[in-house]
């Protein structure tokens, strides 16, 4: 990617920390080096470990647009690349059928830019900024398998063909960050055009730094009992377990209670911020969460 505003991995570290993104030193290397060598970075990680704020964070720190495709089972080329307007494509042929123009040149004209309605993959391809865009295509693992192949010419070549125009290739290739929270496997043709990358829950230090860096008014003493109850939390074996951004909610809505430490009546009556199954909730209540509580404050 051309003109970057970071040229080292300290100042890929030092540019998440200004944007309140707490990440260790091999994610902020494999960041630069996708940035360096205009390569896809593909992160999996469970739900909730801020593989989509990478996206959000990138774009903010290279100063550009954020061009996101969230995908889902039986996205197609219509809802992600390209479709024809084709009402607008209909009365242009009977504006130009009754002005007398031949079939080859309405074709021509009706399969042409002004018709072409652009979806995320194109608009990231073809943007005409002064910078190119970070794409951020969300939970692949959610697209069929048809789909994931489709973006091999786009991740390989940054290029995209249609078949009435012909095949359009970014000036400038975009940042491409690509999200897994590996409900399925993601196919090896893909991953072999992808820097990879596997994002896990943070450790109870992380978490704390986490917390104190995106809710900057937390008193210290709950930042750290909250990253220790969570902690205590995840080595659980729960059918869900939270992630960072549960862990950043229940923060919030300790602080709006107005409690400044842990207490077995706040955690009772917040724990919907934490876990959301029945089964999950069963399972902290009552002598569960007691006990995590009592670790999280004497720790």
């Amino acid at each position: 990617m051309q003109d970057l505003p970071v040229s080292s991995i300290e100042d890929v570290e030092r540019a998440l920390q200004a944007h309140h993104y707490v990440a260790d030193r091999s994610l902020a290397t494999t960041i630069f080096l996708a940035l360096t060598l205009d390569k896809p970075l593909l992160l999996e990680g469970e739900a909730g470990v801020g593989k989509t704020e990478v996206g959000k964070v990138l774009a903010e720190i290279l100063d550009t647009r954020l061009i996101r495709l969230q995908c889902y089972e039986g996205i197609d080329v219509n809802n992600a690349v390209y479709e024809w307007a084709y009402a607008k494509q209909m009365l242009h042929i009977r504006l130009l059928e009754a002005s007398g123009t031949n079939r080859d040149e309405t074709e021509r004209e009706i399969y042409s830019h002004q018709f072409l309605v652009k979806r995320p993959l194109l608009q990231a391809i073809e943007s005409d900024g002064a910078k190119p865009p970070v794409l951020l295509i969300d939970e692949i693992d959610r697209a069929d398998d048809e789909f994931e192949a489709f973006l091999l010419e786009l991740l390989s070549d940054f290029q995209i063909s249609i078949p009435e125009i012909g095949t359009i290739k970014a000036d400038k290739p975009p940042a491409v960050i690509i999200t897994s929270n590996r409900t399925r496997e993601i196919h090896d043709a893909l991953k072999r055009r992808c820097l990879y990358f596997w994002i896990d829950y943070p450790s109870v230090d992380r978490e704390y730094e986490i917390i104190t860096a995106r809710v900057p008014d937390v008193p210290k003493k709950l930042a750290r009992q909250v990253s220790e109850f969570i902690g205590g939390v995840r080595r659980l074996d729960l059918y869900k377990l939270p992630g960072i951004a549960e862990t950043l909610d229940w923060t919030r809505s300790l602080m709006a209670l107005g409690e400044t430490e842990l207490s077995e009546a706040a955690v009772q009556a917040t724990l919907g911020a934490v876990v959301k199954y029945q089964e999950d909730l069963e399972r902290l209540r009552g002598a569960g969460s007691r006990e995590l509580v009592a670790r999280a404050v004497n720790a």
